[in-house]
């Protein structure tokens, strides 16, 4: 996702999509563990997009 999409949001909608990212990186987490990953450039992305989130809600507040 990128950061001007993620401008646009509401502090509530960012937190639920921090939610959800956070959620998905643990799941993805666990099947890499398992060997059950076939993407592993995933794990990365998905961190990218938490962080992205983090820094546009850090300059909000």
């Amino acid at each position: 996702m990128e950061i001007k999409e993620l401008t646009s949001k509401t502090p509530a909608e960012l937190h639920r999509l921090l939610a959800q990212s956070r959620e998905k990186l643990r799941e993805l987490r666990f099947k890499d563990s398992n060997h059950q990953l076939k993407n592993i450039r995933e794990i990365r992305e998905v961190r990218a997009t938490v962080s992205r989130i983090l820094t546009v809600l850090n300059t909000k507040v």
